[in-house]
Parts: structure tokens; C-alpha cells; sequence
């Protein structure tokens, strides 16, 4: 019941990911020829969603149907009302979610364990492992391509920690269902995403990745649109349709960027991974939007759930000018 302690194991999970991500990508790329480099890195990813989609399953089935469904706003009167009740509610929470992160941490360890027995091939970088930072900073902040991937980067992943977070809030505020049946959408959505990871890993064979990335956020857009304007069921299911486009970006973005810098990728990667801030500073940017009153334009009302999808919108557009300025170059 201590949150801080809470934030500080999160804080040191999110870390090993970090280095883990920082280290796999530019690991991956390096292992082949850089022609097929994007095209590798989106097949490796491909096999990441579907961790995501089990732990959606298991937030689903084995923590949000099992939490007490007394609302926010009863749990803030009992607080003051009733602290011992309040109280025993708060520890039934907590022992629901207590199992799954255990079995979490046990199954970690165990990867931990494999990996540390496991002697993996070198890469074709790995002949020269010294580093020198303060020319490689200087190399990478001087290249425009590199700068504006990482900021393609932080946009994306800014969208789709929004689309995804928020199908939820949506599908609550403005369907009117369950949390858990919300989730039901969001792991739909991350069944689309991954099948359209297989399916633009294998397209990326016969298309320039700039102009698919270019042509994946247009469509990404114009299904962010549709969450915006379209009401009811076809605006979540605008919402849900998005993944298959964002899909492709993440693994995409990160390999045109790093492609042709070489030793200095290895640095690059971090600043790559650096642009993952990115999902921390928009979301809360959309939540304060949905906290206002509806908006009015002319005669048409519009809530501020779907307003707040302008967010993701704009990072669309951003993500789609670094696909065609990408695109343009190779032309």
C-alpha cells in the first residue's frame, strides 16, 4: 500500500527494458545486410505485441474482473465515512493484483537466467566496442535525418500509448460500457496490431519503408478522424482500426533513422529510446482535455473525449511528413 515503493519497482523495471530495447535493435539491425535492416527489425517486433496481448488478457481476466466494483466516487466517501471499510477495500484490490506481478517477476527471472547461459552471436559491430561520446553526440545532433526520427519517434509513441490507454475511456464515456468490456476492444486492437506487423514486415520487401510509413500514418489519421467525428459504436471501432496502422511505425522509424551512422547507431539507439518520453508527456496532455466540458463548433457538439483525439491526429501528421521527407530522398 506504500506508492512510492510502487514507483520505485516500476521505475527499475522500465530501466531493464530500456537497456534491454537499447541494446536488442541496433543488435538486430547490425546482424545482416542494412538493405534489409527495417525490414528485420519489423519481424523481430513483430513478436512483441504478443506479450502485450497476454498481459492484456491477464489485466482482463485475472485483475480487472476481480477488483471491487465500488466506484471512485462511494470509495472517496467511505474514506471519510467509513475508513475501515475503505481500507479493507483497498487491501482486496491489492491482493488481486499481488499474484500476477509475482508470477511476472518468477517468469523474468527465468529469462534472465536463460539469457545469462546463452552465448549469442556477435554482431558486425561488435569488433570495435570503443566509444567515443563527445564526437558522436556531435555527429548525430548535426544530422537532420537522425533529429527528426527521434522526433518522429516521441510522436509516435506518444500516439499510441493514447490510442491504446484510452479505448477504455472511450468505450466507458462514450458507449456506456464496462472497463472490462472495453478491454475486450484494446485486445482487439492489439490482435490487429500484430497481425499487420506480419503483414508490413512482409510488404516492406516490395515498398520503400519511408513511403509505407508515410502511407500508414495518412490512414492512421483518417482513422483518428473517425474516433473524433463519427459517433457510437463506428467511432471505437475507427479507435480499435488505428493499430493496424501504427503497427509498422515504431521498428520502422527507429531503422530508417539509425540506417548509415554505423558505429555511432549504438548511440543513436539510446537517443531512440529516449524518444519513448514521449508516451509520458502527451497522455496526460489528452486526459486533461477529456476532464473538460464538451466543445461546441457551430451547431455540432462534439464531447471532449472525442476531441482529445486531436492529439494523436497531430502526431499522425508528424509522423507521416518524416515518412514522405524520407521517402523524397530515396526517390
Amino acid at each position: 500500500m506504500i506508492f512510492e515503493a510502487f514507483l520505485f519497482a516500476y521505475f527499475i523495471m522500465t530501466c531493464g527494458l530500456s537497456f534491454l530495447e537499447t541494446s536488442a535493435n541496433p543488435y538486430i539491425l547490425s546482424m545482416g545486410d542494412e538493405s534489409t535492416a527495417t525490414q528485420r527489425l519489423n519481424f523481430a517486433q513483430a513478436f512483441n505485441p504478443l506479450g502485450s496481448l497476454t498481459g492484456m488478457f491477464v489485466a482482463k481476466e485475472f485483475i480487472l474482473a476481480r477488483l471491487n466494483t465500488t466506484s471512485e466516487v462511494q470509495r472517496r466517501e467511505l474514506a471519510q465515512r467509513d475508513p475501515g471499510v475503505f481500507s479493507q477495500i483497498q487491501q482486496s484490490d491489492l491482493n488481486v493484483i499481488i499474484d500476477p506481478y509475482l508470477i511476472l517477476g518468477i517468469i523474468v527471472a527465468l529469462v534472465f537466467i536463460v539469457f545469462s547461459l546463452t552465448i549469442l552471436p556477435d554482431s558486425k559491430s561488435s569488433i570495435n566496442s570503443k566509444l567515443d561520446l563527445k564526437p558522436t553526440l556531435k555527429r548525430l545532433f548535426s544530422n537532420r535525418h537522425y533529429r527528426e526520427g527521434v522526433i518522429a519517434q516521441a510522436f509516435y509513441v506518444g500516439a499510441q500509448i493514447m490510442c491504446w490507454t484510452f479505448i477504455i475511456q472511450y468505450g466507458v464515456n462514450e458507449l456506456g460500457i464496462t472497463k472490462a468490456e472495453a478491454q475486450s476492444y484494446n485486445m482487439v486492437a492489439m490482435v490487429i496490431f500484430v497481425t499487420s506487423r506480419f503483414i508490413c514486415t512482409y510488404i516492406l520487401k516490395f515498398i520503400n519503408p519511408g513511403l509505407l510509413l508515410m502511407v500508414l500514418a495518412f490512414g492512421g489519421g483518417i482513422f483518428t478522424l473517425g474516433a473524433i467525428f463519427l459517433p457510437g459504436i463506428i467511432g471505437l471501432y475507427s479507435l480499435v482500426a488505428i493499430s493496424a496502422c501504427m503497427s509498422l511505425m515504431f521498428p520502422t522509424i527507429y531503422g530508417i533513422a539509425l540506417e548509415g551512422l554505423g558505429e555511432d547507431a549504438k548511440i543513436a539507439s539510446a537517443g531512440l529510446i529516449l524518444a519513448i518520453g514521449g508516451g509520458s508527456l502527451m497522455p496526460p496532455l489528452q486526459g486533461t482535455i477529456m476532464d473538460m466540458s464538451s466543445f461546441t463548433m457551430g451547431g455540432f457538439v462534439l464531447s471532449s473525449t472525442r476531441t482529445s483525439f486531436c492529439l494523436p491526429f497531430i502526431c499522425f501528421l508528424i509522423i507521416g511528413y518524416y515518412g514522405w521527407n524520407t521517402n523524397r530522398k530515396r526517390a
